[in-house]
């Protein structure tokens, strides 16, 4: 896939978090359809939350059958997100007020690409209240496997789309994209610019100043968004998704960083590995404001940390001597899949049990999202 941009999609380009989006992005982990090693432990540790979710709400099961990693999902169930200030109740309202006979036409259309139309999802598709029933399955996901952790994860998102934004308007493409999936390259040569990412379609778009959204995931993989409703779109793993796990739990044997600085300012440490703010490292550590500056304070005067002034924030980053430290102290960890994982095996446990289909899995590469309307 190529997608040609111009220097005023720079300035075009947009961020936007998605509280709904990080929703549908955490039932597709659970159920085997993406797969992460880093979330494994957030896995594990919301296993039974979401196996009773399933067992309460039988419309879980049926929204996780529509769902298709390459093709077309109905529009209606993930409206694009419009900023970085949209709560979960702005974006379920948009899903509540699809009227009825658009979701049954987005559905049939979801459905008509599986080869094995899952019968529980034709079962809903023929309901009256098919709609409310969908909001009421992701409403339940929410307040189930996302709510509960939604301050630690949002912090996540905002920096990552502070720091990202910040390259991107002072560097340009090459530096916003340059980490963003190994998948994914940025190219300047005598055709123009264009960011070229290794999928099977083979397709050419072209921004042509309308710039591009882009919307960080904690447990989503990337996906590529170039059809209607949505504008052109980059969904992408967040920098830093490794803080989700927190602070070491009680029982954990104390590392080498903690032993040698203390556990907070070792956590805190740890979690600048993305820069941040310090109602950010409040949010994501768990801790009081006073607690974390003080901290802070130790930190910088140890030359570990330095802040810096961003309009009327100050954030803090790690500098040289603090990576150093970190990377140092930090224990190896055991090396990642090298390929996708059956459903269930990211928590060592039983696959998913999805009714009379299974749900389609992860596979390689970036998923490309379909919507309706022409391709653009």
């Amino acid at each position: 896939m190529r997608i040609e941009v111009t220097p005023a999609d720079v300035a075009a380009s947009r961020f936007a978090i998605s509280p709904l989006g990080e929703t549908m992005a955490a039932l597709r982990l659970h159920a085997g359809q993406s797969s992460s090693a880093v979330l494994r432990p957030w896995l594990a540790r919301t296993r039974e939350r979401y196996l009773r979710l399933r067992r309460e709400y039988p419309a879980v099961a049926a929204l996780l059958g529509l769902l298709r990693r390459n093709g077309y999902n109905a529009d209606f169930i993930q409206p694009p997100p419009t900023g970085i200030g949209m709560s979960f109740a702005d974006e379920l309202a948009v899903v509540r007020a699809t009227p009825v006979e658009q979701a049954r036409d987005e559905l049939a259309r979801n459905l008509a690409g599986h080869p094995n139309p899952p019968a529980y999802a034709q079962r809903l598709l023929a309901m009256s209240d098919v709609v409310a029933r969908i909001a009421e399955a992701i409403e339940a996901a929410w307040v189930a496997l996302v709510a509960p952790e939604w301050p630690r994860l949002r912090a996540i998102l905002e920096r990552d789309v502070v720091q990202r934004a910040g390259q991107l308007a002072t560097y340009g493409w090459a530096a916003a994209l340059a980490d963003l999936d190994p998948r994914l390259r940025f190219v300047t040569d005598r055709h123009g610019s264009r960011i070229d990412i290794r999928h099977q379609d083979r397709g050419t778009y072209a921004l042509a100043g309308r710039g591009l959204l882009f919307v960080p995931s904690v447990f989503g993989p990337m996906i590529t968004y170039v059809d209607p409703p949505w504008p052109y779109a980059i969904v992408y793993p967040a920098r830093g998704v490794a803080d989700l796990l927190g602070p070491p739990q009680p029982d954990r044997s104390p590392e080498a960083l903690d032993r040698l600085i203390g556990p907070t300012r070792a956590a805190i440490l740890r979690a600048l590995a993305v820069p941040a703010t310090t109602s950010q490292l409040v949010a994501q550590l768990g801790t009081g404001l006073g607690n974390v500056g003080g901290h802070l304070a130790v930190l910088r005067q140890a030359g570990l940390v330095s802040r810096i002034r961003m309009g009327r924030s100050v954030r803090y980053e790690r500098t040289s001597l603090g990576d150093a430290l970190a990377a140092e102290a930090a224990e190896p960890g055991p090396p990642g899949p090298t390929g996708p994982e059956p459903p269930g095996s990211a928590t060592g446990a039983p696959p998913d049990p999805a009714g009379d289909a299974a749900p389609e899995p992860a596979g390689p590469g970036p998923a490309i999202e379909r919507s309706s309307g022409r391709t653009r």
